[in-house]
């Protein structure tokens, strides 16, 4: 009898035939739990999207690209395709995982501006009605201090180091739920730090732009130095875990522990860095509009003050 493998020990798929890079995109699992939120996340899109057309409202085609294509969809590739499969195998696999879902997705998700449509389409005041609870929401104390940059930058920061050099990464080997948790908190921090940076959203924590880039470039060696201290150590993350899996029959083909953790330090380090310039591209780019909105707005002030001084009596 087969069950989902969301509900199926991680020992039961002990018996994957050899990873490759096709693996990825043929080798799917769906995840039950996390496709059904995934799926419930975009159609709340959708709808949102087209209560706005129907209304004669516009909502730029680039949102909806980003948040549903490459955030949402970035999300179930990392979750049900051959990497979600291949994730309690190889470290490695995870790593890509771990990437894909703590910075891609985040990134994403916050360009999709899902906060402004939910602003813009829920129903309410600003006092009453489901508007209302959001905006209480995104102005609580709770939302301000989480989103208080330095120290949303130190959940983003210590969070890997807490996964990977504590019992937490073992539970997640062992446990599904504790695997879907982990899935969802490094989308969640990510989120936390990434969203008032990058993001377009009305939401709390938003500094100016020479800060912005500050705390994006001290992610860099952040990176650098947990991936080089993972390739480097002798001690092995899920060494019982994996050593186990090379006790069965995917003990022909699997790589050496060491080895598979030094790539994937390598991973966490190299595409660490490969995302930030995504992520300095982005800001690059909002900062350039920004400074073009604010100069075409101080034009219009000072037409507006020429125009008054040029009037008879000089107003």
């Amino acid at each position: 009898m087969e069950f989902p493998r969301a509900f199926v020990p991680f020992d039961a798929g002990s018996n994957l035939s050899r990873f490759t890079f096709s693996s990825v995109f043929t080798d799917w699992a769906l995840d039950p739990l996390l496709f059904i939120g995934a799926v419930w996340a975009v159609g709340l899109y959708v709808i949102g999207v087209i209560v706005l057309h129907r209304r004669g409202d516009r909502w730029p085609v680039g949102r909806s690209i980003a948040f549903i294509g490459a955030g949402m969809g970035g999300f179930i590739f990392a979750t049900a395709s051959g990497v979600s499969t291949y994730d309690t195998t190889l470290l490695s696999v995870h790593m890509v995982q771990h990437m894909i879902l703590s910075m891609w997705v985040p990134l994403f998700l916050a360009l999709g501006a899902p906060v402004t449509l939910a602003l813009r389409v829920l129903p309410g005041t600003s006092r009453r009605g489901p508007r209302s609870w959001l905006l209480k929401l995104l102005h609580s104390r709770v939302a301000t201090v989480l989103s208080f940059p330095p120290l949303a930058f130190a959940f983003y920061v210590l969070s890997p180091w807490a996964l990977y050099f504590t019992s937490w990464y073992d539970a997640s080997l062992a446990s599904t739920y504790v695997h879907e948790v982990m899935h969802v908190h490094l989308v969640a921090v990510g989120a936390l730090f990434f969203w008032p940076l990058l993001g377009i959203d009305p939401v709390p924590g938003r500094v100016g732009y020479p800060f912005r880039l500050l705390l994006i470039v001290l992610t860099l060696p952040f990176h650098a130095f947990l991936g080089i201290t993972i390739m480097d150590q002798d001690s092995l993350i899920g060494e019982s875990h994996y050593a186990q899996l090379r006790e069965g029959p995917m003990g022909d083909w699997l790589p050496s522990m060491a080895g598979d953790q030094h790539l994937a330090g390598g991973i966490l380090w190299g595409s660490g860095d490969l995302i930030a310039l995504v992520f300095f591209g982005v800001l690059f780019v909002q900062w350039v509009r920004s400074s073009m909105a604010e100069a075409k707005r101080v034009d219009r002030q000072l037409d507006r003050e020429e125009a008054r001084a040029a009037r008879p009596g000089g107003g």
